[in-house]
């Protein structure tokens, strides 16, 4: 089978998986093309019962998220206010370690200051020597006074007392300032405080360059701390009920899906939304809304590295491997609750096929078959206007202008339509659980300024051609 019609088989079943959450009994098919053949419009598109049981690869039909490997802890130094950087001894990237020197700070100025300083230290010293000087010839002299000048001389001691201790406090006044220009002087190289990665450094060596715009970051260099991983994903208002805080998340690798973490979410960011990004289950009443990071702490981050690209899938136990048979809910119609039947492909004709039901797993919208069904028939979406001894097709072969409509009884909008033939999907692509793998502009880029459409039920943005109703 084609790819890009495989994988619009799979995502099929994912929207018609929210229709059904959302109330609608069921789809039909038909072709809103024009000069559509009887054929065409009679016949019943049918898929794998291992496609749509999600026992290709893949981990099922859940809502996903794109995120982002970072580190848990980050270190910033800011510059000092009156200092001007004189070399960088690092690049962004680089990896350093503890101790390791990352910039330089001109000390010229300090070395003039600081022999100013100590001029002006001694001069405060030998101005507080003479004022001792003074008071304690006024004191010898108070000795030798008489009675009637015993005031005057008072007063004038007092009057030396009060200026000696205003000369200590200039005098220690002026010792601080020769200890700050010696520790400048000293620490004039900045050391790294962890082991880590660059992450950024300021442009310009004076605190002039400094950004005074926005969300200011006065952080002159910061460093990303190695080892301790997290993700940083995000969702939009539309979606963001869907996870919680303290809620588990499975991590999806992008090239090898068999590759998974688990995780919590620790942090949903509400106080920092960013606009125009729409990621998860969208209509038109998204376009606009605004996203809002969050993040997810790793019970092992073995395997991962920074700044790598993964999803985010809310943790219903899509990778415990079950024993038999399961296929999504909706696929069996139990109108009659005592005799349920799957409308299966006999043959080239479709027919009802009676199954046995099993357990039901509420969080992933399964259930198990015990009998009359196995991966390798083929089965129809149930609605009422399927009839037996319709021709059936696979899926694979539905004409790029069907529409795959939902209701309960009206007709309702198309949920998903395609226009483009194989290209139906622009330049992104579904994989095998179901769900979308943005591409942008065929770079991988997770910034959905590169990607312009919705996806339905599938948690990211991109250049699909797909709307939502309902």
């Amino acid at each position: 089978m084609p790819r890009n019609k495989k994988k619009m088989a799979v995502i099929l079943a994912v929207v018609l998986a929210a229709c059904a959450a959302a109330g609608f009994i069921g789809i039909r098919l038909k072709n809103s093309g024009t000069g559509a053949s009887a054929d065409e419009e009679n016949t019943a598109y049918v898929e794998k019962v291992s496609v749509l049981a999600g026992n290709t690869d893949g981990t099922g039909m859940v809502n996903r998220f794109a995120g982002v490997v970072e580190s848990q802890d980050t270190w910033s130094v800011e510059q000092k206010s009156d200092s001007t950087v004189k070399e960088i001894l690092v690049t962004v990237g680089q990896k350093v370690k503890k101790g390791d020197p990352l910039f330089t700070y001109d000390t010229d100025k300090y070395n003039d200051s600081l022999a100013q300083a100590q001029i002006d230290l001694e001069r405060l010293n030998n101005e507080k020597e003479s004022i001792n000087a003074t008071i304690a010839e006024l004191q010898k002299q108070q000795r030798k006074a008489k009675a009637a000048d015993q005031a005057n001389y008072t007063i004038q001691i007092q009057e030396q007392q009060l200026a000696e201790k205003q000369k200590e406090l200039d005098i220690q006044s002026k010792q601080a300032d020769i200890d700050k220009l010696n520790d400048n002087i000293a620490h004039a190289t900045v050391t790294s405080e962890i082991d880590g990665v660059v992450k950024s450094i300021r442009s310009g060596t004076s605190n002039a360059d400094a950004s005074v715009s926005g969300m200011q970051d006065n952080s002159f260099l910061t460093v990303m701390k190695s080892g301790d991983y997290r993700i940083k994903g995000s969702i939009n208002e539309q979606n963001i009920s869907q996870i919680a805080e303290g809620s588990p998340m499975l991590v999806v690798s992008r090239t090898d899906s068999s590759a998974t973490w688990k995780g919590t979410v620790s942090k949903i960011d509400t106080s920092n939304p960013s606009s125009g990004q729409n990621n998860g289950m969208s209509s038109d009443m998204s376009a606009g809304s605004s996203s809002y990071p969050f993040y997810v702490e790793l019970d092992s981050s073995d395997g991962l590295i920074m700044g790598q690209h993964v999803y985010l899938e809310p943790d219903v136990g899509q990778t415990e491997k079950k024993d038999g048979l399961w296929i999504p809910e909706y696929l069996v119609d139990e109108t009659d609750a005592e005799n349920p039947f799957v409308w299966a492909d006999k043959d080239g004709k479709l027919a009802k096929q009676a199954v046995t039901l099993g357990d039901k797993d509420e969080s992933l919208g399964t259930v198990e078959i015990l009998s009359g069904l196995s991966e390798s028939d083929s089965i129809a979406f149930p609605d009422s206007s399927l009839k037996e001894g319709m021709r059936t097709a696979p899926m694979a072969e539905m004409p790029a202008d069907t529409s795959v409509v939902s209701g309960s009884g009206t007709d309702m909008e198309s949920v998903f339509s395609s226009s483009a033939g194989e290209e139906v999907y622009g330049s992104s692509v579904y994989n095998d659980y179901g769900t979308r793998e943005v591409r942008g502009n065929d770079t991988g880029t997770e910034d959905a300024g590169d990607n312009a459409g919705q996806t339905s039920g599938t948690g990211e943005a991109g250049s699909a051609d797909t709307e939502a109703v309902g």
